[in-house]
């Protein structure tokens, strides 16, 4: 199993140096309500010689197939054939909120992105009529998307929470992107994964499984959780409580009324209530806590579990507390007798 880690865009650069300088295989960079990932991967790509890059994950409807092509060839470039391409379709509240982009059929109308994108990549002429992309729309006269610079093989991974994006990841894609996701609950994971590969005539083989986890350091597990459970609270506050997607992953983790709660409190304002009533159960179920000893533990069951990268998530105050998780995280993974 190798490592990879989840940066910041404050300081994703320092941060990606020091993880490539310990052998870290993958560095991802998040899109959320902060900052986009293009911008930060650009930096990271010039800043860097060795280590992976992936967007952890551009989100389907905020860009165009083809501005998705442009982008991921363009840092494909940049990183010298580094780059991985990680989509996602984000969820009903950014799609439609931010974006103006209806929430319905999202496994169909990823289907047909990952084709354009996939298909643009090689620098062939590219026409598609589907049910969610026209290109060119019918009756239009104009050429067809055509990228011209170099051909790109970029490894295509998706994120998935639900079994059928997971069986759709399987289908379609190189790799799965996962989160929140403790060693237990793999197996059903790796089974719809390899249900879509099947159905695609496909071995699991060769196929990347990747699962971020947050981290965090102390000795006691319940000190270090504590930084962990806003950023849980920000997930499970999304949106209206029926198309939240991550109480309903939680729900099936056995946690259902406590996350219905912090819904609740974020929902009536109170983010600091929401936090604190994010159990420190959940945070340790799904993050990896304590001295080297205990990480290197919980790292042998996700590997164990067919995870084949493990993203770390650092949980520090500053640059050199996330630069000290990544340094434990290389020494948790000798010590479980996983490092290459």
């Amino acid at each position: 199993m190798k490592l990879g880690v989840n940066l910041s865009y404050l300081d994703a650069v320092e941060v990606a140096r020091e993880a490539e300088r310990l052998g870290f295989d993958l560095a991802v960079v998040p899109e959320g309500f902060r900052a986009d990932g293009a911008t930060v991967l650009g930096a990271v790509a010039t800043a860097t010689t060795r280590i992976g890059l992936a967007s952890g994950v551009f989100q389907v409807p905020g860009r165009t197939p083809a501005m998705t092509a442009l982008t991921a060839s363009t840092l494909d470039a940049l990183s010298g054939g580094r780059f991985r391409l990680g989509l996602g379709v984000s969820n009903p509240d950014i799609s439609e909120g931010w974006h103006g982009v209806p929430f319905r059929r999202p496994l169909a109308r990823t289907r047909e992105y990952v084709d354009i994108v996939r298909r643009a990549l090689t620098g062939e002429p590219v026409t598609h009529a589907g049910a969610h992309y026209r290109l060119p729309p019918e009756g239009c006269t104009a050429a067809p998307l055509r990228l011209y610079g170099e051909p790109a093989r970029v490894p295509i991974y998706l994120a998935a929470v639900a079994p059928g994006g997971l069986e759709l990841a399987g289908e379609i894609a190189d790799g799965w992107l996962g989160a929140f996701s403790p060693p237990g609950e793999l197996p059903k994971t790796i089974d719809a994964l390899r249900a879509g590969r099947a159905r695609a005539g496909k071995q699991l083989a060769g196929f990347e499984v990747l699962c971020g986890v947050p981290m965090a350091l102390g000795a006691d597990v319940e000190t270090a959780a504590t930084p962990i459970k806003g950023y849980l609270s920000h997930f499970l506050g999304m949106g209206g409580r029926s198309r939240n997607v991550y109480l309903a992953l939680f729900e099936r983790l056995g946690y259902g009324r406590e996350s219905a709660v912090v819904h609740e409190r974020m929902a009536a304002g109170d983010p600091r209530g929401a936090a604190a009533a994010v159990p420190a159960g959940l945070v340790e179920h799904i993050s990896l806590l304590g001295p080297p000893e205990r990480v290197a533990e919980r790292m042998r069951a996700y590997a164990e579990h067919g995870i084949t990268t493990l993203l770390i998530s650092p949980f520090g105050g500053t640059t050199a507390e996330r630069v000290e998780i990544l340094r434990t995280a290389a020494t948790a993974l000798d010590r479980a007798g996983l490092a290459a």
